[in-house]
Parts: structure tokens; sequence; C-alpha cells
């Protein structure tokens, strides 16, 4: 099997089934391009999310506290505590080791979750450094967001630019390989995109406000979130390819590797589907925080299905499989 989550199919066929025991505690379970589970603990709902950090290394401390806090603001709710698996290859120094913490303790302090607990490892099973983090959040019951809200005629907003973390993986973790391709300059800037892959803040704002749905854009990039989405809810959606933000740099990028900036990890961006009352609203909430936001299509009824508009021409958007990313760091 290549590198990557599993496939939809594959989740459904060989991993879902298996889980069979159900609480009633449990409000929100494993399903496709769900973020979260949701708990019901009296009047609130805790929610946790769990993800590993396998194709980065230089900032691999950073990106764990921010990969699962991310997916807890994906349903409106503050992060609050974070658990780290540290798993590390034979021939570790204590210097990287403490790399690694010293990331995520600044990245934990900066949205101001803390730390609560963990498991470190020197380990033979492992080639380079891995990192899982557990993240958990507390919403007042009945107020963390669900994609099930969404409808046909809802809008689909997106914050910051396409492909921001996986062109910063990139450029920090294959800077040679970019040498002659872009300045040291240029390079410099896309390392720096991985201080903005956290979604915390519009998450929250948006929350505040209400919307239909939100879903952190990782793996499989902003064509997989919205695949994922329209899973969820049984709907259809038109993605407008103009409207999406990306920057020259993360193009050059990918044209340089020859991968699809669509289809890139891009965690720091949050899809948000907006009933049409509460469009610009939201956009006003999140545009306060300081973080860009753009409307890049609309929900539509299943039968339409889930289409890629792009000079007046409709392209299907198929399931995410292995991320972009891939392609270069392994």
């Amino acid at each position: 099997m290549k590198s990557g989550k599993l496939d939809s199919d594959l989740l459904e066929k060989i991993v879902f089934q298996h889980i069979t025991y159900k609480r009633p505690e449990v409000l929100v379970r494993p399903g496709i391009g769900e973020d979260c589970a949701v708990m019901d603990f009296g009047e609130y709902e805790c929610v946790m999310s769990t993800d590993p950090i396998t194709g980065a290394i230089e900032e691999i401390g950073r990106l764990a506290v921010h990969i699962s806090c991310n997916d807890i603001a994906s349903n409106g709710v503050q992060p609050i505590g974070l658990l780290l698996a540290v798993m590390l290859p034979e021939g570790t120094t204590e210097e990287q080791i403490e790399k690694i913490m010293r990331q995520a303790g600044e990245a934990a302090a900066s949205l101001e979750v803390e730390i609560i607990g963990g498991h470190t490892e020197i380990t033979a099973a492992v080639k380079q450094p891995i990192v899982v983090s557990t993240a958990i959040g507390r919403a007042v019951k009945g107020a963390s967001q669900k994609a099930e809200d969404m409808q046909p005629g809802d809008f689909i907003l997106l914050t910051k630019e396409a492909g921001l973390e996986g062109t910063g993986i990139i450029c920090c973790d294959c800077a040679d390989k970019l040498k002659g391709v872009l300045t040291p300059e240029e390079i410099a800037e896309g390392c720096e995109l991985l201080n903005h892959v956290n979604v915390v803040k519009e998450g929250v704002a948006a929350g505040k406000v209400g919307t239909a749905g939100m879903h952190d854009v990782t793996e499989g990039g902003i064509l997989g979130a919205v695949w994922e989405m329209c899973h969820i809810s049984h709907l259809g959606a038109e993605l407008w390819l103009e409207a999406i933000p990306v920057s020259e740099l993360t193009k050059k990028v990918c044209g340089h590797f020859g991968i699809n900036w669509m289809r890139l990890i891009s965690s720091g961006c949050m899809m948000i589907m907006v009933h049409p009352e509460q469009k610009e609203e939201v956009i006003k909430a999140i545009e306060e925080e300081g973080v860009s936001v753009a409307c890049i299509g609309r929900v539509r009824e299943e039968a339409y299905g889930r289409q890629l508009i792009a000079g007046g021409k409709a392209e299907e958007i198929t399931p995410p499989v292995s991320d972009e990313l891939y392609k270069v760091v392994f």
C-alpha cells in the first residue's frame, strides 16, 4: 500500500465495520471526514481528536500541536489540553528531543493549551521521528458545529491559502531540492508558513456566530476536504477554481515537483460551510481575528455531484487518496 491515510473505501471496509460496540455517552462517532469524537459530559460535551505527524521532520513538534488543536477548532471549540506520544529512532540525541519539545511547548502556549501528558520513547520501530497528538476541548452541550447542518445553497468559505502546510514542509525539509528553483528568500518565506498552520482563532470565531459545519483542510487538500464534507452530509458541491486563494510560491513549488496544490495537505486552512444569512457575519468575525477568508463555492443537491468549475467547465471531484506531499518527502 502507498504512504498516507487509508482511502474512504478501505476505511469503511476494513476499519469502521469492526468498531461495533456503542456507548450511549458517545454523540459523534468515527466517520469519513469526521474530525472529532464528541462525548456527553452532562451539561458539557467533551470534544477529542488524535492525529500523527509522519510527513515532516524539522517542525514536527510545532505541527503536532497545531494539527490536533485544529480539529477541535473545526467544531467551533477552544482546545484546552493535549497529550503527546513521541516515538524516536535509535540514535536520536538529547538536543533533538529538546528541540521537538521546545517547539511543542511554544506552540501550545501560543494557543493557551496545556500539554497534560503523553509518552516519549526511543524505538527501532521507526526510522524518523513520529509524534501522535491527542487534543481535548469542552463545549456547552449542543454547541459544537456539525457538517450534518449543511444544506443546498450554503456557501463554502476557505481561510488563508491552499497548500499552506505542504508548501512549508517541502521548503523546510527539501530545501536542497529547491535550490535553483526558489531563491533563499523564497525558501525562508515557505518555511515561515509553518507559523500559520493553526485555525483555532477562525474556528472559535466562526463557531460563536454559528456555521453549517467546518473542516480543517489536512491530507487530501482542498478537494479532499470538500469531498469529505459532502460525504458526511450526503450533498453535492460546486467549487470555483478561480476563487480558491493560493500563493505564487505554492504554485511554483508544486509546479517544480509536478504535484497538484488542490490535493496538497493544507493545515492552517479552515473550510467553513455557512447558510446564506450567516455568510457576511461569519466573514466579518474571521477577518476581525486578522485572518483572510474567501468564498470558494456553494453546496448543491446530492444529484448534482461534487464538481470543480474551471474556465466554465465542470470536472468531478474524486475521493481523496494519498496526499501529494508523499510524492516529494518519501
